[in-house]
């Protein structure tokens, strides 16, 4: 053992004589980067933000595009920012798109169960109120996409974007069959994103009954399309009003849906026009777009777009 514990002495003691001491060289004489590069690349590392409207009224970004965002504890991550819509700053937080909706809670239906419809998973599988993600911010339109900044991000408004799917980032904003926001700042009111608004309304079976228990409502201004094009994309239901959209609702069996985008139930069939959920006492209702697919009224223009949220 002392052999062995004097050999290494001598070896470490070899290599100091070799290589001599390392000495760190400065990066800084009098305060400035001997290396401007350097330097640069410092500077953008201080300036990461923590959404877009930081970038946009901090930086004056003003390019719609991908930006290199941080979390509150300095996790980094890429999100799209729209810099123009209504004033600008609106960062992707999350995408739902229905990659087979005859597959009913099956593998890729993360906004509602990939595990079956079980009644043991009355919340599926809690995407909309955990902090797991997936997916990437340019695949928003091919798969399910949901970043750091959706739980992160303290924000007042959403905006909508339905975009046909595996549409190409660059052709976003043209081809989107509608485009909403809300100015009614509700998600103050609400922890200041759909993380904690959907801790205050679970999405969870049996958690609340039609219309007594539906979370929040706000109206929306249309940035692309109107009250006449929402409805006629859902099909002629009168059970529902466009121009609005509703977070956490119950039908009839108290199944629970996340998100009626672009409308307000009136009836308790939201799974006709509302999407995301758990479990379903009625399994062919289960999946990311629940039971769109059943009432042979919403478009296939619809059913086959996704659905991109944003925080401002």
């Amino acid at each position: 053992m002392l052999r062995c514990a004097f050999f290494l002495m001598c070896l470490l003691h070899l290599k100091h004589t070799i290589l001599g001491a390392v000495t760190p060289k400065p990066i800084l004489i009098n305060g400035t980067y001997i290396n401007p590069e350097l330097g640069n690349y410092h500077a953008r590392l201080r300036s990461i933000a923590r959404s877009c409207l930081e970038i946009k009224e901090k930086h004056d970004g003003t390019q719609d595009g991908m930006y290199i965002l941080t979390t509150a504890s300095g996790t980094y991550y890429q999100a799209f920012c729209d810099m123009n819509t209504a004033g600008g700053g609106w960062t992707l937080v999350a995408s739902v798109h229905e990659n087979n909706i005859k597959g009913k809670c099956s593998v890729g239906d993360r906004w509602s169960s990939q595990q079956g419809n079980a009644l043991n998973l009355p919340e599926g599988d809690g995407a909309w109120a955990n902090t797991a993600t997936f997916g990437s911010a340019e695949s928003s339109t091919s798969d399910d996409y949901k970043n750091p900044g959706y739980y992160d991000i303290s924000a007042q408004d959403v905006s909508v974007w339905h975009i046909p799917n595996d549409e190409q980032l660059r052709n976003w904003t043209s081809s989107a069959i509608l485009r909403y926001h809300t100015e009614s700042q509700f998600l103050k009111e609400h922890g200041g994103n759909l993380y904690h608004l959907f801790k205050k309304y679970p999405v969870r079976f049996g958690a609340g009954h039609c219309k007594s228990d539906t979370g929040a409502v706000s109206p929306v201004v249309y940035d692309k399309g109107d009250k006449d094009s929402t409805a006629k994309l859902y099909g002629p239901s009168k059970d529902f009003e466009p121009g609005f959209i509703t977070f956490r609702v119950f039908n009839d069996d108290q199944a629970a849906m996340a998100l009626c985008s672009g409308v307000k139930p009136t009836a308790c069939n939201p799974q006709h026009y509302c999407i995301g959920g758990g479990y379903f006492p009625q399994l062919q209702q289960c999946g990311d777009f629940t039971g769109l697919d059943l009432s042979g009224t919403a478009s296939k223009q619809l059913t086959e777009s996704s659905v991109l949220l944003f925080y401002r």
